[in-house]
């Protein structure tokens, strides 16, 4: 089969918080009368990204075609879910013409590409390309990419050592598999600040990358689908921290699920996850929140101690007015008593 029947992929990738939901649904809005699908791929139980973006179903990508995974890290459960997932969207009359992949942030890009190498998969889709989004603010301030200097300095000192931790492994693990790199939230970071994560982004980058600033996953979808990159077949030019391994853990990270009542204070919640954040090195909350007096629902998005809310939709008739929102950390950082002490419970 020649690759113009295969259906192009586009994986979408990136730290957690860098704006993948956001793009997507952008897609989906200005997808230039492509039919689209859309998997999406959460870490944790509690799926929130899925259901924002079946909120921006439009008849070019119907609430059918958005398929969520929320039972681990798709590149490590190919036979079990990723493989009959493309297979159930491939099947459907009409077929799409552009399937979009967001993984969740916490993912290793490589070994998903690899899976396209699949028997049941490899004749009938190609990785069209593979988008990375960038924190412009977070990358500028050095979270995900360490002072090589200052580390090499650190380690004559102490053999012990180690200068590679897991959040630097997963971005630069994100840029090296990437074909484009969306450096999200400029308007947040500032000149200054988007010079210095564009100059870590091409520290980091094994190849030249084109870098675009957007701000609310606002792209002209030209930019980054229809690349034709084939990137199945060039995976050897991406390179990994886990090159030589068959398989990747997630243990360097753990999530929890908390549940409240009604809350009385959306900005006093807001509040609590900030500081909850500074105290205990909570890398990302999200979820949902139930507010007394308000027919509406709210959505709560945090990275680090930056946290956003917004309305999004009526409660439904007979749904369960709760709070719940899915905190993750570090493995050693994730401490389920302290948690769910700081928000309240």
């Amino acid at each position: 089969m020649s690759d113009l029947n295969k259906v192009p992929v586009t994986i979408v990738t990136g730290f957690l918080g860098s704006g993948k939901t956001t793009l997507i649904s952008h897609l989906i809005r200005n997808a230039g009368g492509r039919r689209l699908a859309v998997v999406v791929n959460e870490f944790g139980t509690l799926g929130v990204d899925g259901e924002i973006l079946k909120g921006c179903a439009i008849p070019d990508c119907p609430e059918e075609n958005i398929l969520e995974l929320a039972n681990g890290c798709i590149c490590c459960t190919v036979a079990d879910d990723f493989v009959p997932t493309v297979e159930s969207l491939l099947a459907m009359d009409p077929r799409p013409d552009h399937i979009l992949i967001e993984t969740s942030g916490l993912a290793l890009p490589k070994p998903l590409l690899k899976a396209f190498d699949w028997p049941d998969i490899r004749s009938r889709i190609t990785v069209d390309g593979v988008i990375a989004l960038a924190d412009a603010e977070a990358v500028a301030a050095g979270r995900f990419a360490p002072d090589v200097a200052a580390v090499d300095a650190q380690r004559a000192a102490d053999d012990s050592i180690d200068h590679e931790t897991p959040l630097s492994e997963v971005f630069e693990d994100q840029i090296s598999c990437a074909d484009v790199v969306l450096l999200t939230k400029a308007d947040l970071a500032g000149a200054e600040g988007i010079a210095a994560a564009r100059a870590v982004i091409a520290a980091e980058a094994p190849r030249p990358l084109p870098v675009v600033e957007v701000t609310e996953g606002a792209v002209d979808p030209r930019v980054i689908l229809g690349l034709g990159a084939a990137a199945e077949d060039d995976i050897a030019q991406r390179p990994s921290h886990h090159d030589g391994h068959d398989d990747h853990e997630h243990d360097d990270f753990d999530t929890i699920v908390v549940e409240l009542g009604e809350v009385d204070d959306l900005p006093a919640l807001s509040a609590k996850i900030e500081q909850m954040a500074r105290d205990l090195d909570i890398l990302r909350v999200k979820g949902y929140v139930a507010v007394k007096g308000k027919p509406m629902r709210a959505l709560v998005q945090a990275v680090g101690a930056r946290v956003r809310h917004q309305f999004d939709r009526p409660w439904k008739p007979g749904e369960a007015r709760v709070t719940s929102l899915v905190v993750i950390a570090e493995h050693d950082r994730i401490d389920a008593a302290a948690i769910r002490g700081a928000l309240g419970v």
